[in-house]
């Protein structure tokens, strides 16, 4: 059987992907990277905000559509631990659903779709928490020479607007051990870069009652892969970046010296409503140490705008703040009203339009500041990583960039894909750099 696994939304549900294809491929089923000739579909879906279920749905309607009599349809991730047995409703011609708790059980679950009971025409159903006694699967997904490597699953964060915790349960911290020789699998697989990932990459080990595992556990990993390039951490809760993680990061040359610390606003009383840290002043001196520690370091954050109550005054703080902080990288996002969330069921609710208005806003501020930022990158030697060729240019990205989400380094010629060169930066955008290679010294 061909199967053709569609993967939306962040790379947590990437690194899932790679672990769902990986046991069908092993249980000896062929992927395929085209719908048309696949006798199963899967789609990886989103459920976190409106827009990424409003994707899933027509991802997985259409799949529905094209289905024939002999081609079945399963829906994974995070809409199918949410709505479960609903969407059975929702997509006609959907044949399974399997949740992110269960999600490696997807042989069994194909399997079943043969069985007497699928003839019948019922569809089968895997939501709940994982059965026991199953091995743990490989939690790294290689993307041309970078790799997302998960170290936790599940959220254990207060977050009033948040339904990841609903989805995905408590976290749960993977063993030590078991990230370290996946790390190892990864770079022997041709992996220059790994990022780590969780809901909360701060919070690993807590869960097991250890205050402060993360550091310990870059630590092992570097120690235990020597050809490897960069480290990136993504993911930090404010709270939980402590002293001796700023040390190790600053320490260990091969740690990026960047990081992804979504905070979610600038004024506390905000934040008192999101059930976030709210010492704005905590973020001010814990920005200032990241940045003795790092003077290079690349700060990327996300913030929200239009959550319920937010004042004009308490949207002019944010800016106010953003503008203080000046961090390299900033995501926007308009607050979506999450169903069975805290913060659903404030009053106050912020309008669409006075949303989309603030949200623009902020993202025009934030846009001068990256420009200004990027601009103090011109003249500056970095390190490039070539992921793409376009033309006569190469496409890469430096330590201040993570995949997808931040910018990118455009180099003139045609460099090897994979291969890390040093790049001297000659121009600035708002969210990219462009450079030439610097020649080798000759011997």
């Amino acid at each position: 059987m061909r199967f053709y696994l569609l993967t939306l939304g962040c790379p947590k549900n990437t690194v899932d992907s790679e672990g769902i294809s990986r046991l069908l491929q092993q249980a000896g089923y062929d992927a395929i990277t085209e719908p048309e000739s696949a006798q199963l579909f899967i789609v990886n879906t989103c459920g976190f905000i409106d827009k990424a279920r409003e994707e899933s749905f027509a991802a997985l309607k259409e799949l529905a559509k094209r289905k024939q009599p002999d081609q079945f349809l399963i829906a994974a991730g995070c809409l199918s631990q949410r709505y479960g047995r609903e969407l059975l409703t929702k997509v006609p011609g959907l044949d399974g659903v399997i949740g992110t708790r269960r999600w490696m059980e997807i042989t069994t679950l194909v399997r079943s779709l043969h069985s007497k009971d699928r003839s019948r025409g019922k569809p089968a159903v895997m939501i709940g928490d994982p059965l026991a006694g199953i091995a743990e699967p490989m939690r790294g997904a290689l993307q041309g020479a970078s790799a997302y490597l998960k170290i936790a699953d599940g959220c254990s964060a207060p977050c009033a607007f948040c339904a990841i915790p609903a989805i995905k349960g408590p976290a749960c911290s993977r063993p030590l051990e078991a990230v370290v020789t996946e790390a190892q699998q990864l770079v022997g697989r041709g992996a220059r870069e790994i990022i780590l990932i969780a809901q909360d990459t701060t919070a690993y080990g807590r869960d097991r009652g250890e205050r402060d595992a993360l550091p310990i556990l870059v630590e092992a990993i570097l120690t235990a892969t020597p050809d490897l390039l960069w480290l990136r951490l993504m993911y930090a809760y404010p709270q939980h970046v402590t002293p001796r993680l700023i040390e190790v990061m600053a320490r260990r040359s091969r740690v990026c010296h960047y990081l992804d610390m979504p905070l979610q606003h600038g004024h506390p009383k905000v934040l008192l409503r999101m059930k976030r840290p709210h010492d704005v002043d905590k973020v001010r001196h814990l920005v200032a140490d990241l940045r003795e520690a790092m003077p290079d370091i690349a700060l990327r954050t996300s913030f929200i705008v239009g959550y319920p109550g937010e004042t004009e005054e308490e949207f002019s703080a944010l800016l106010d703040f953003v503008a203080e902080m000046a961090f390299d990288r900033v995501g926007v996002f308009t607050y979506s009203q999450e169903a069975g969330t805290k913060a659903a069921k404030l009053p106050l609710q912020v309008p669409a339009e006075v949303k989309e208005e603030r949200y623009a806003r902020l993202m025009e501020l934030q846009q001068g500041i990256s420009l200004a930022r990027n601009q103090q990158m011109v003249g500056r030697v970095l390190e490039v990583l070539v992921e793409g060729q376009s033309g006569d240019l190469s496409v890469g990205r430096s330590y201040r960039d993570a995949p997808e989400i931040d910018g990118l380094v455009l180099v003139e010629g045609k460099l090897s894909v994979g291969e890390m060169v040093p790049v001297r930066i000659t121009g600035a955008m708002e969210y990219d750099l462009v450079g030439e290679p610097v020649p080798p010294v000759p011997q």
